[in-house]
């Protein structure tokens, strides 16, 4: 069954009223992809009564006030995307479409989500039951924050919506142990549960002090530091808790939640998703992102890559945990009986798909590195890269009877394929033989030296070798397959005639125009985003060049698209 989202579902299961309801940007898809469809089944399964209203109508009470008020909390995210990544370009152009609301129109997500739906909450319920916020865009917007939307530094969204708390992270132990502090109504062990933040007149004495708001507001250098003693304590194996002053209150952010042993994350997957929109949303038409999730595998969670750009690190963790190869068989044997399954499995993968079965001993046993990356321009000799585990588990994928083709459709770190001096060859192998269709998706990012070290990434020495190699495999294979390159524009540190160099070597060296080229967008809790506010390089304090001109960062797209001319 799904979750409940109308009236009459309560009535067919026999609840008067729900303890707890979430509120998402996200049409409600039931599918472990889904952030508020795993949090809604996670407190399910831990025995509240909870029901979900996706996209509630701002203009009246039609939506928000169907299923009442609930008895312990509501729950808000902004749903699968940032508001304002989802409903902007990075030339800040409304968006037309949106893959997670019905029929496509990008017309249902309120900009700053998360706000609007906490107002609307306040505005038709004057109670004091508990606002929770969750989910990447109020987790990524936990401290002070620089917004590109705005142009300026915010603070958190904890004290801008007025909530009461936030969990941040993936925080499926987080929701239930704070639903389980509200409900015996012990208000002490809910401030001490990890992997929250909450708002009080007093620091915690034992926590790092962050710069203060309106320090890091008036002072870049200050900014830096913030953003430095936050992203090092992220890990729960050895993070301290944090502290920044907001006016006259104090933001707390308890330390992460402990990482999720296999067998809990086999649990969390395997619970009652329904891998489908829900009837009451699905009659207003047709929601694209079902397309790609609805018979796809997640294997892992977390990503040691670090790039500069990217919020996995801080949202999902730098620690790759994974599933028993078990319970990811258990899903895809699911699938063969689901009335809609037609043989096709179209991702087994996570935020990097060739980091499942292999993790650093000591980041497991003492924490992340704060004075080094396990990926980079190099990766670490300490990083035991291995992928047979991955080549075994696609290979027990597809015997299963009812499933004709796995794909690999997650990105690939190729850094990581010839590290790998044991299986890195066969696990691309494997890759062109039986599970891209047609082309293999990569992310170089750039071809120039000081742009990739700008984002975190590896030389282009490595791609060159990558490229070759999967060429050969390709012919060897007999198949008529290619690679698909993604690029970046106009991030810090580069200039027009590092995108000239790029479009050459793209021509000279990958035979090829790449049409994957986009706009640099400076998102929340990044390294990218302090380097383009701040036009420094947070790690030398040395200046750097930063495209900040709308028509000058289109320019550099279009060198790379062949839109240029002199």
């Amino acid at each position: 069954m799904f979750l409940p989202t109308t009236p009459q579902e309560l009535d067919e299961l026999g609840w008067k009223n729900l303890q707890i309801i979430l509120v998402t940007g996200d049409s409600y898809i039931d599918s472990p992809f889904i952030g508020a469809a795993v949090i809604g089944r996670v407190l399910h399964a831990a025995g509240f009564r909870v029901g979900i209203i996706a996209q509630p109508d701002l203009d009246s009470d039609d939506d928000i006030c169907r299923l009442g008020q609930p008895e312990l909390f509501w729950g808000v995210s902004g749903g699968s995307v940032d508001s304002l990544v989802a409903n902007y370009t990075a030339l800040k152009k409304r968006r037309k479409s949106d893959d997670y609301t019905p029929g496509g129109k990008n017309s249902k997500r309120p900009d700053r989500a998360v706000i609007s739906y906490t107002n609307l909450i306040k505005k038709y319920f004057k109670s004091d039951k508990p606002i929770v916020l969750g989910g990447i865009e109020a987790s990524l917007r936990r401290i002070a924050h620089y917004d590109f939307w705005s142009n300026k530094i915010r603070g958190s969204i904890l004290f801008d919506s007025k909530a009461d708390f936030l969990v941040y992270g993936m925080a499926e132990k987080t929701i239930v142990h704070l639903a389980q502090a509200l409900k015996d109504k012990d208000e002490q062990a809910a401030q001490n549960i990890p992997g929250l933040c909450y708002k009080t007149h007093e620091p915690v004495e034992d926590f790092i002090r962050l710069p203060d708001l309106e320090e890091v507001k008036k002072s870049k250098e200050s900014f830096i530091k913030m953003f430095h003693l936050f992203y090092a304590n992220n890990d729960p194996l050895n993070a301290n808790g944090l502290v920044q002053k907001h006016g006259g209150r104090f933001l707390i952010q308890n330390p992460p939640a402990p990482h999720l042993k296999t067998a809990e994350l086999d649990q969390i997957y395997e619970l009652d998703y329904q891998h489908d929109v829900h009837p009451f949303y699905k009659k207003m038409g047709h929601v694209r992102a079902l397309d790609t999730i609805q018979f796809s595998i997640t294997s892992h969670r977390g990503c040691y890559g670090e790039c500069h750009f990217c919020a996995i690190s801080v949202h999902q963790g730098r620690t790759v945990l994974e599933r028993s190869p078990t319970s990811i068989l258990r899903e895809a044997k699911k699938y063969t009986h689901h009335p809609k399954f037609k043989g096709n499995i179209y991702d087994v993968g996570g935020p990097t798909a060739n980091m499942y079965g292999f993790e650093c001993a000591k980041k497991t046993k003492k924490g992340s590195c704060k004075d080094k990356r396990c990926l980079g321009q190099k990766v670490c000799p300490s990083m035991p890269v291995n992928h047979q585990k991955q080549i075994s588990l696609l290979k027990k994928l597809q015997q299963i009877p009812g499933v004709k083709k796995i794909f690999v459709a997650s990105g690939i770190r190729y850094d990581l394929i010839q590290a790998d001096k044991n299986y890195g060859h066969k696990y691309l192998a494997a890759l062109v033989n039986n599970h891209i269709s047609g082309q293999l998706k990569i992310a170089p990012e750039h071809t120039e030296d000081k742009v990739l070290q700008n984002m975190g990434k590896p030389g282009k020495g490595q791609l060159l070798k990558f490229k070759n190699l999967f060429y050969q495999l390709t012919q060897k294979a007999q198949k008529a397959q290619f690679l698909t390159y993604y690029f970046i524009a106009a991030y810090p540190g580069c200039r027009e005639k590092d995108m000239v160099q790029l479009k050459k070597f793209c021509s000279s060296e990958l035979k090829t125009i790449p049409e994957q080229t986009q706009i640099f967008t400076p998102t929340p809790s990044t390294y990218a985003s302090l380097m383009y506010y701040t036009e420094l390089d947070p790690f030398t304090g040395k200046a750097i060049f930063v495209e900040k001109n709308d028509r000058l960062k289109e320019k550099q797209k279009n060198i790379v698209l062949r839109k240029f001319r002199k």
